[in-house]
């Protein structure tokens, strides 16, 4: 899936003051409502890694992980969907935001003149954003249930993919992140 997301040109720099894109429905058909969400969650890895950046702070946090997957399991069960399927799919999600982060940290270390100059706030600003990301995410996971269980859905992931790196003007790295949020969304669907 990986080259799939690096066809499309995506003109976009992977800095934080970029303008917002033209907002995606979250409901939108099919599944680009799934991969409208990954490119809206790589987006706000950038604001992670400007508030762990220069700091004590690791782009790992195995607590903070576990807790999200704990949470997706106990919520899928809820959606009808399998649990491990979920997790599967959201630690797809942790790996390609820690892959912009760490990114993106290479990037500022080298041209300190693009290091960030904010620091937004993890817990008031990021993660209640990243919170209603997670619920939607949960939801197209149940809307796309079917779809993804059919043998094309990685052709179509591959197409929403491009769409969704296309409309929220990911850069390269931003790119490389979408590609590695995508192994788990076919793979294991009922």
């Amino acid at each position: 899936m990986a080259t799939s997301a690096t066809l499309v040109l995506g003109p976009a720099t992977a800095d934080t003051q970029r303008p917002a894109p033209a907002r995606q429905s979250t409901t939108a058909h099919g599944l680009a409502s799934v991969t409208d969400l990954f490119a809206q969650r790589l987006l706000l890895a950038d604001k992670v890694a400007a508030a762990k950046y220069g700091t004590d702070t690791p782009v790992d946090d195995p607590a903070r992980e576990a807790q999200i997957l704990a949470d997706v399991r106990s919520r899928a069960a809820g959606l009808g969907l399998d649990p491990d399927v979920v997790a599967a799919v959201f630690r797809d999600q942790i790996e390609a935001n820690k892959l912009v982060q760490r990114g993106l940290h290479a990037r500022w270390d080298a041209n300190p003149g693009e290091r960030p100059t904010g620091r937004p706030d993890l817990a008031k600003e990021v993660r209640p954003a990243l919170d209603r990301i997670t619920t939607g995410l949960l939801a197209a996971l149940a809307e796309t249930d079917r779809e993804r269980a059919v043998p094309s859905c990685g052709p179509r992931l591959a197409v929403a993919a491009g769409r969704s790196a296309y409309t929220h003007r990911l850069d390269a790295l931003h790119l490389q992140g979408l590609g590695r949020a995508l192994p788990s969304v076919c793979a294991g669907s009922r």
